[in-house]
């Protein structure tokens, strides 16, 4: 069974709609998009390692994803997921301790203490709408496994898989003895996994959903105005 309480690390140019940037934060206005480059064409800057612990903070901390950790849990503890600490208010406290858990140590060891040690960028890239879709979608997914190195490379993401695979064995130190078995272990790195890959494919595609409804806006003729003169 996966785990429902390790959420993914679930963030212009001219005559287009602008993209999404750190002055527009958020997707549909309530989805954090901190940690996306959105413009593809834009200089290369690293961040400084300070900037990665403060990305960490703001992303963790954001009102939508604590929101989001606590739907999460209550969803799990009404249908006994993992981790199962079993019924009542003392369990749910348990089990929505776990999750706020889970999201604070993957987040701190993916995006800020690995991403530092190994000298690696925590934030995605947009590809953007010069490469093909299917080509997006691929390098979308791709991003769990490759990740741009502080010296703008491509590299092997070791912060997000080494990152998560500590996350998920850290957590055994809360979690029921149930809950910390091998396959569940396997299962819950799976889900990461695929829910982060996933995950991408918003942001990436996001400003191009913005500029069809932009152009949809302006194609959509306004009403004349006849004003008649009295008689």
């Amino acid at each position: 069974m996966a785990d429902d309480s390790m959420l993914p690390t679930l963030v212009g140019g001219t005559g287009r709609a602008p993209d999404p940037t750190p002055e527009e934060p958020r997707i549909l206005g309530i989805i954090p998009n901190y940690q996306t480059v959105s413009d593809p064409t834009r200089p290369y800057e690293p961040l400084t390692a300070k900037e990665k612990w403060v990305l960490f903070a703001r992303s963790t901390a954001d009102p939508f994803v604590m929101a989001n950790v606590v739907l999460g849990a209550s969803m799990s503890h009404m249908r006994r997921g993992i981790p199962d600490y079993g019924v009542g208010p003392a369990s749910y406290a348990q089990r929505l301790g776990a999750a706020f858990g889970d999201i604070t140590v993957q987040g701190m060891l993916t995006g800020a203490a690995f991403a530092q040690v190994l000298h690696q960028d925590p934030r995605y890239f947009r590809r953007g709408t010069q490469c093909g879709l299917l080509s997006r979608v691929v390098y979308s997914v791709s991003r769990v496994a490759i990740t741009r190195s502080d010296a703008g490379r491509d590299v092997p993401n070791w912060s997000f898989m080494v990152g998560t695979a500590a996350a998920i064995g850290i957590s055994n130190a809360y979690y029921p003895e149930a809950s910390r078995n091998g396959s569940v272990m396997l299962s819950r790195i799976g889900s990461t996994v695929i829910g982060s890959a996933l995950g991408n494919l918003l942001p990436e595609f996001w400003p191009d959903v913005q500029r069809l409804f932009h152009r949809h806006q302006h194609d959509v003729p306004q009403p004349e105005l006849h004003v008649h003169p009295g008689n």
